[in-house]
């Protein structure tokens, strides 16, 4: 039988003691579950508190509680402004549309507005507006006349004022309101405008612009000049009337006539 050293029985002690040690060191020291189940399990069935909350104002509650638009109506709300804005309009009382020699006259201001103003209110012109054109011309003969021939044939004619020579305030003389000139507006005169046309514009100039009562005071010279209906003013415009075949106007320049009676005379 063979002997083994003495070195080598106690290297072999000393790993088993090596490795006795490690075993006790490594091993994980048991837990006892018995413990912490029931703490595990009264967490779980401790009810959570929930936080106090302030509670909500009545405009809240009411906001909260308020039936809810439908979606079909809102179609039909997205035209309320329109449908209010058509009834204000249909409220307003409407301005009667202008019909023929009111209409013509419309039309053609546009021209004169640069010099006596969109309103009549005067500028490089005389002021036509508050009744002025009734004080210049009592009679819508004379302002037709000065209209259609304008300054320049006035003054070569050597016809010293237009319109009322009595006129509160002294009459109106061709170039006495800023040394301007009237520029003729008859198409026979160097203007642009028919007949018909110039009926028009001082129709439009003496009952819309210079407030002439077509009801009132005013009311014969409009039925026969500038109503609609005026005969005067078809006849002008179909040709079978002229300027020069009306009592009182003419084409060329001649003073005016302060009374009613010259016209009926003449």
């Amino acid at each position: 039988m063979t002997e083994i050293p003495e070195h080598l029985l106690k290297r072999s002690r000393d790993r088993r003691a090596a490795g006795a040690s490690s075993e006790s060191v490594s091993a994980p020291v048991p837990v006892p579950t018995e413990s912490v189940a029931p703490v595990a399990r009264a967490a779980a069935e401790t009810p959570v508190q929930k936080l106090d909350s302030k509670p909500d104002s009545p405009d809240v509650v009411a906001a909260k509680s308020r039936q809810r638009i439908p979606y079909w109506a809102m179609a039909t709300l997205s035209l309320m402004p329109i449908f209010l804005f058509m009834y204000v309009r249909g409220l307003q009382p409407q301005k009667a549309e202008a019909s023929g020699p009111i209409a013509v006259g419309i039309e053609q201001y546009g021209a004169c507005a640069s010099c006596h103003g969109a309103d009549g209110g005067g500028g490089a012109g005389r002021v036509l507006s508050n009744g002025e054109s009734q004080k210049t011309f009592p009679h819508i003969e004379d302002m037709l006349n000065w209209v259609y021939a304008g300054t320049e044939a006035y003054e070569a004619a050597g016809v010293e004022s237009y319109g009322d020579p009595n006129r509160e305030g002294g009459a109106h003389y061709p170039r006495s309101y800023n040394g301007g000139a009237m520029p003729a507006q008859g198409s026979m005169a160097g203007g642009a405008l028919t007949e018909y046309e110039i009926l028009g514009l001082v129709c439009h100039i003496r009952y819309d612009i210079s407030g002439a009562d077509a009801a009132g005071e005013w009311a014969e010279e409009f039925e026969k000049w500038c109503s609609a209906d005026s005969e005067i003013f078809a006849g002008l415009e179909d040709g079978s009337l002229s300027f020069d075949s009306l009592p009182g106007v003419g084409t060329a320049p001649r003073l005016g006539t302060p009374a009613a009676d010259e016209i009926a005379a003449a």
